[in-house]
């Protein structure tokens, strides 16, 4: 479907720019469709064509043209085509895509493995080989694990590489952006001429605006909205009182939101920047001087970074030149292996949802509101449309084309209301086991006792629809953002702060702080007719463990699988970590009489010990995790790659 050209308030410059942004990311593939992800700076032209990796036999052709493609600056345009067909499965399978301006391979000879003369890939019924990970911060000081990753694909013959990609959250960091970033976030917007947009009820009027003020580095947590809380149990007896016991506190709770992004156009580019290394090339990433910063065109020469920012952006840039320098693998790895994505809270911002009273206070605000919205819609653009294509109908696209043909406040309100109300984040891949992708953001249990206790991270819909899909399955694996068995000791510590009011400062959301969402997720595993099998991929927490986990006074309890691996670049606190490690140890053992004081305490859990030196159980390492499955969907090999390339694994307990 073609988009015609909408009206801009931007005009871009004429500095060349490649054909190909980012992509091609292999999306959502099955033997009946195929699907491929790109951002581009002109309309494409051309043919993809499929191969027999074997005998070289062309097997299928189409046209560029005939996917959906949705412009969103004067020089930038989001591509998905889906191509639908009777594929081979489980055979290697090559793609070719010939452009204007010639053979993709000839554009990016780095997207080719050695020995490549295409990218090749295999339609996998079997999802017995898969690599997982969250939490990818460009800026944190480790190595990317997705360049480990693709150092290992690289590595590997083409019938040993994985079944498919997960990513379960955090792929961007839109509420903690390093200075450099904005800045080049900002390059691109003048670039591609990015849309720019009009605020209501906001500091800054416009875009515009937001990028000549004083606050726009390293200042923005003084223009996000803040809103009164405390005093809510005597509001109603006593309002004059409580307004006096209240406060001012900021709807985005991160701590680090200096830089948070606001417009539509920095989520875009920032997907951009993390992708591909292409727009890296074209912007000046080394614009910050000894003792003078100037804004970006110079639009504010007199504004300088206070000193103290100035060493920031000097520390956070050696770590996203390094991030940079792997980009181009990153892009090779994700135009070989089939990609999936679900958000957690970073894609949005931190905290997102986590309690009623900070849903209130972030929707009840109109920028608040905008900006969040302008995650979604992101998102929606960049991960969720390649997830699962078949969920987003006519209606939904009628409703986003409505705003990209012709930008508006209006329009653009108009889209972050109805993706608000939809309810179809959540999707199935249809290998063997299924794997079933939770939404546990916009479908909560929310709290009906105190507003600022932790929603429950789905609701009882939600779960019983879960349970339906459930229903005999020999073999699951289900992917949560957040682990459902996490660690005991770090969840009574969130517990103890939720007790005191403050459910925002530890993060206190896990699947146990919610009774209800606890009780009906343990009811389900306990229900007679579901899996025998489960796995369960997770990462949110910035460390990795695996634990086993059983049903207690039950003979033939299902097998209880929870894997967890994060982050693919980031760490916990080490110190931190190793304190609650050896509290855990001491206080939760299968045997510990402590357990009956938990949610989980009709299961028993059995923590594996990894390959490695030392008494620790959680591994604090950035890392992408793998998950090897045998025929009946149970977990023979379980370990993580680190971004160092070291593999840990986490053998049986029985075999140690």
């Amino acid at each position: 479907m073609t988009v015609e050209s909408p009206l801009t308030t931007s005009q871009a410059t004429s500095k060349p720019l490649p054909l190909v942004l980012a992509g091609p990311i292999l999306r959502k593939v099955t033997p009946r469709e195929l699907t491929l992800w790109f951002a581009v700076s002109r309309p494409l032209e051309g043919s993809f064509t499929l191969y027999q990796q074997t005998n070289q036999r062309e097997l299928f052709s189409g046209c560029l043209s005939q996917g959906k493609h949705i412009q969103i600056g004067v020089r930038a345009w989001v591509y998905q085509v889906t191509y639908s067909g009777d594929f081979p499965a489980d055979n290697p399978l090559e793609y070719q895509i010939e452009t204007q301006d010639g053979l993709l391979t000839e554009l990016m000879p780095d997207l080719l493995y050695e020995g490549e003369s295409r990218p090749a890939f295999i339609i996998r019924t079997q999802a017995d080989y898969v690599m997982h990970g969250s939490c990818r911060n460009p800026h944190y000081p480790s190595k990317d694990s997705l360049v480990a990753a693709d150092v290992k694909v690289a590595g590997q013959n083409i019938t040993d590489r994985p079944s498919l990609l997960m990513m379960s959250g955090d792929q961007i960091y839109a509420d903690h952006v390093a200075g450099s970033t904005l800045d080049s976030i900002h390059q691109v917007i003048d670039l591609l001429g990015l849309y720019d947009e009009d605020f209501d009820k906001a500091p800054v009027a416009n875009t515009k605006e937001l990028l000549n003020h004083a606050d726009n580095f390293y200042g923005r947590d003084k223009l996000l909205p803040q809103y009164l809380e405390g005093g809510e149990d005597i509001i109603e007896r006593f309002p004059s009182v409580a307004n006096w016991l209240r406060r001012k506190s900021p709807v985005f709770s991160s701590r680090e939101s200096g830089n948070h992004l606001i417009t539509l156009s920095e989520f875009n580019a920032m997907y951009l920047l993390v992708w591909s290394p292409e727009l890296w090339k074209m912007v000046d990433n080394s614009r910050l001087e000894k003792n003078r910063f100037q804004w970006p065109g110079n639009k504010l020469e007199a504004n300088t970074l206070e000193a103290k920012w100035q060493t920031l952006w000097a520390d956070e840039k050696v770590q996203i030149d390094q991030f940079v320098e792997g980009l181009p693998q990153v892009r090779r790895l994700m135009a070989h292996i089939p990609t999936y994505m679900i958000f957690d809270d970073h894609d949005i911002t931190d905290d997102w949802n986590l309690t009623v009273g900070w849903e209130q206070a972030a929707y009840h605000n109109h920028f608040s509101r905008r900006i969040i919205g302008n995650g979604l819609i992101s998102y929606w653009l960049c991960q969720g449309w390649g997830n699962a294509p078949e969920n987003f109908d006519s209606i939904f696209h009628s409703h986003v084309d409505t705003y990209f043909t012709q930008p508006g406040s209006d329009s653009q309100d108009s889209l972050i209301d109805y993706l608000y109300r939809f309810e179809q984040w959540h999707y199935t891949i249809n290998t063997t086991p299924k794997m079933l992708v939770l939404d546990t953001r916009t479908r909560r249990w929310r709290s009906e006792s105190k507003m600022n206790k932790p929603s429950g991270l789905m609701d009882w819909e939600a779960l019983s629809e879960l349970q339906i899909s459930l229903m005999n399955e020999p073999a699951v694996i289900l992917v949560s953002a957040a682990p459902m068995f996490g660690v005991k000791f770090i969840e009574s510590l969130q517990r103890g702060m939720t007790w005191l009011g403050q459910p925002l400062l530890i993060d206190a959301e896990n699947w146990m702080a919610h009774p209800g969402s606890a009780n009906t997720l343990i009811s389900i595993f306990t229900h007679t007719k579901t899996p025998t099998n489960f796995v369960i991929l997770s990462g949110d927490v910035h460390y990795s463990f695996a634990y086993d986990v059983k049903l207690r006074f039950r003979n033939c309890s299902p097998n209880i699988y929870q894997i967890t691996s994060s982050g693919i670049k980031n760490e916990f606190p080490n110190a931190l970590l190793r304190v609650c490690d050896f509290m855990d140890r001491m206080l939760y053992s299968p045997r510990s009489p402590l357990n009956w004081l938990t949610k989980r305490k009709r299961l028993k859990i059995f923590k594996r010990d990894p390959d490695l030196p030392g008494n620790h159980r959680l591994i604090n390492r950035s890392a992408i995790g793998e998950v090897r499955l045998d025929s009946e969907g149970k977990p023979v090999d379980i370990a993580i790659l680190t971004a160092e390339g070291e593999r840990v694994s986490f053998p049986p307990i029985n075999a140690k």
